[in-house]
This record gives structure tokens, sequence and C-alpha cells, in this order.
């Protein structure tokens, strides 16, 4: 039972990671980009104490200390990077906290460069060019967390003034007290350099992990109108065929009770014209729904292509859209075409392609639709058949012989193909599709 118990929580971790849609991978995939470096830049740093076996042990105790100090900075990035980009994206507050800690750490790596530089003292040629290399790994390491950070929640102009003071201020700190003139002038250079990178990193994974979001967030709302596009021509519709014939109704009904309390024979008239005109309404509000209920095939594709392509979704259409095919042949592969397009709307939602064949093989005519970025894409013949779409379908194809299949292909594709048989006289001349 525990084996069973693990292999389940192994397959929904597994659903779930699959489940991710494209635009959540790119989202992971740049933070942790981002995230990355100062580890990238600690490793680089920590190499160097390979090196200088001829540093003294206080020497080597305060290159340690900053290492430290850096590894502790990285810690404290992972979070503060994930909240600063949410903030440049409007999605929490900012964390001035987190900010804070990393500024303290980032200024007492400084001072640990400062007591490094008295120890090596400017006569000490021996071990430049190692503290050097180590200056600037420990320099990376200890900017780009905070600077990334800063830069995404305060204005470009602003940090990068704030760079520079504060690197004129190092200069002018450092050199004073430890005499190290040189060292702090590449010191200062490095902060300007190492500030430069840090926003333009920090602010590029912001800036397009933004437009990325707004991207999906205008797809979404294209879907939507397309479907709010659809309620309201139902709605005028409906209104146009039941909005005159209620007016009629409701004026002879009260017309009607007005001659029955003066005990006029004229009130059977008038209620003999308000059934003849409901009965009209109800004839009527069937004709409009079953003109929605019988869909017309060319009519559906053609607005399944324009649906798909207001949600950003490529739509090719390979045939004559079923010219020729009797009515209810035509009724039932368009309902096959709007079910498609909703299912790609709804469970695809990094599909950027569709592809919509019809054509007439042997006495069958046949409609295939075919999308790429269908969720958790395992393939396998019929893998959607639970879904009460497709069960509908399948209710009305029956009826006239027809079948249905959905199939999850490999690479993320998913195919939906309709059949129904065809009489050779049923097919009107030129309907060959």
């Amino acid at each position: 039972m525990d084996d069973e118990g693990g292999d389940r929580v192994i397959g929904r971790v597994r659903r779930k990671w699959r489940g991710r849609s494209t635009l959540v991978w790119i989202d992971i995939y740049s933070r942790w980009m981002l995230q990355g470096q100062p580890w990238l830049s600690l490793a680089f740093a920590s190499l160097m104490l390979v090196v200088p076996d001829h540093l003294t042990a206080a020497q080597l105790a305060v290159v340690r200390t900053i290492l430290a100090l850096g590894a502790l900075q990285a810690v404290v990035f992972v979070p503060l990077g994930r909240r600063a980009l949410d903030r440049y994206m409007g999605k929490g507050p900012a964390p001035w906290g987190l900010l804070a800690v990393s500024m303290v750490l980032t200024i007492a790596v400084f001072a640990a460069l400062t007591a490094l530089s008295a120890l090596v003292g400017p006569a000490d040629s021996a071990n430049a060019s190692t503290l050097g290399m180590l200056v600037g790994g420990t320099m990376v390491t200890a900017l780009i967390p905070s600077g990334a950070a800063l830069s995404l929640l305060i204005r470009k102009r602003v940090f990068l003034g704030g760079c520079g003071l504060f690197a004129a201020a190092l200069l002018l700190a450092g050199g004073a007290l430890s005499g190290g003139w040189p060292l702090w002038g590449i010191v200062a250079a490095l902060v300007v350099t190492v500030g430069l990178m840090a926003s333009s990193t920090g602010r590029s994974v912001g800036w397009f992990l933004a437009v990325m979001w707004k991207l999906e967030a205008a797809r979404d709302v294209q879907s939507r109108l397309a479907v709010a596009e659809e309620r309201l021509r139902f709605g005028r519709d409906m209104h146009d065929v039941l909005g005159r014939n209620l007016a009629v109704i409701s004026l002879k009904s009260e017309l009607a009770v007005q001659l029955a309390r003066r005990g006029r024979d004229e009130a059977v008239d008038q209620m003999v014209e308000v059934q003849r005109i409901a009965q009209e309404s109800q004839r009527e509000v069937r004709e409009v729904v079953r003109g929605y209920r019988e869909a017309d095939l060319q009519v559906e594709l053609a607005g399944a292509r324009s649906v798909l392509q207001a949600a950003g979704v490529g739509c090719q259409i390979e045939g004559d859209g079923g010219a020729g095919l009797p009515a209810d042949v035509q009724s039932a592969l368009g309902w096959v075409a709007r079910e498609g397009t909703t299912n790609v709307l709804r469970h695809a939602p990094d599909a950027g392609c569709c592809v919509i064949r019809t054509r007439v093989s042997a006495g069958q005519a046949v409609l295939v639709m075919e999308n790429d970025g269908a969720r958790d894409a395992a393939p396998g013949p019929n893998a959607s058949g639970g879904g009460s779409g497709l069960k509908g379908l399948r209710e009305r194809l029956l009826p006239l012989g027809g079948t249905l299949e959905a199939e999850r292909r490999p690479g993320g594709s998913y195919r939906l193909t309709a059949q129904l048989p065809v009489p050779a006289a049923g097919i009107q001349e030129g309907g060959a599709i």
C-alpha cells in the first residue's frame, strides 16, 4: 500500500508539472536564470580559494568571510528576486524588508573588502592578481542580488545615479581608509559595471515576463469577447423576434380585459388574436433556435477561423467546406467544428496552429480537426472520450450513422475526427470535398 500511495503522489506531481502551460515554464525558467546568477558568481569566487596558498591566515579568514556573506546574499535573493519581479509586474507588494537585508549584506561585503585591502597593503604584489579575481567575483556576488532587485523597484535613472554616487563614495572612503587607491579604483569601476549589468538583467527579465503575461491576458480577453459577441448576436435575434410580438400581446390582452369588464363580445376576438400571435411567436422562436442548433458547416468553419485567430491561434481550412453535402450532414459536421473550436480555446492554452480538413472518401464525409498545444498530451486513442462536449457530439452523430474519435498524439497535438456516411445520391454536383 505504501508503494501504491507513493506512486499516486508521484503521478499527481507529474501531472501537475506536465499540466503547466508554456508561459508558466518560461516564467519559471526566467526566474531561475535571474536567481542563479549570484550562485554562479559565488562558485567562481570560491574556485579562487584553491589558488592562494600563499595568503596569510588573516587574509584567508577575511576572504572566507566575504564568501560566506556572498552565500547569504544569494540565499536572500531567492525570495527577494521573486517578490521584486512580482512587484514589477504589479502582482504583489514591494519587498523592502528583504531588500534592506540584502543592502546590509552588501555593505558588509564592502567592509570586509576594506579590511582585506588593509591587510594586503599597496606593496604586496604577490597576492594582487589573486585578490583582484576574488574582489571581482565577490563584487558580482554582492551587487547583482541587491542591484537587480533595486532596479525592479525604483526608476532606472534613479538607480543608475545611485550606482554612480555609491561608486564615488566607495573610492573615496576605501582609498582613504586603506590607502589602496588603485584597488578601490577598480572596485568603483566594478560597481558601475556590475550595477549596469544588474539593472539590464533584472529589468530585462521583468519586462519580458510582464509583456508575456499581458499577451496571455489579451488572448484570454479576445476569446471572451468572441463568446460575448456570439451571445449578443443571439440576444439581438431573440429581441427582434419577440420584442414586437410581446408588445402586441400586452396591448391586446389589456384591451381584452377592458372589453370583458364591459361585457363586450369583442373580448373573445381579442384573446383569439393574442393566442394566434403567441403561437406565431413560438414558431419564430423555434426557427431562431433551429438556426443555432442546425449549424451550417461553412458558417461554422468561418466562425472557427475568426474566433481562433482572435485568440492568437492560426487556423488553416483545407477543402471547400462541405459544399453539396446534405443539410443534416453539414449541420452535424458544423457542430463538430464548433465544439472542436471551443475545446481548443479551453484545453489548449499554448496552441499556435489549428488545421481543419474536410473530404469525402469511400462514401464517408470526414472532418479532421488537429491542433497543437494540448495539455497533458500523452499519446493514446480517445484520450478525452469522457468529456461531456464530445459525448454530446457522439449522440448527435449516432442517429446519422456517424462516429467521432478524439486522439492525443505525440508532441502535444490533439486530433478530432468525425465521419458520416453519405449516399452517392446525396452529394450534389460539385460537392466533392
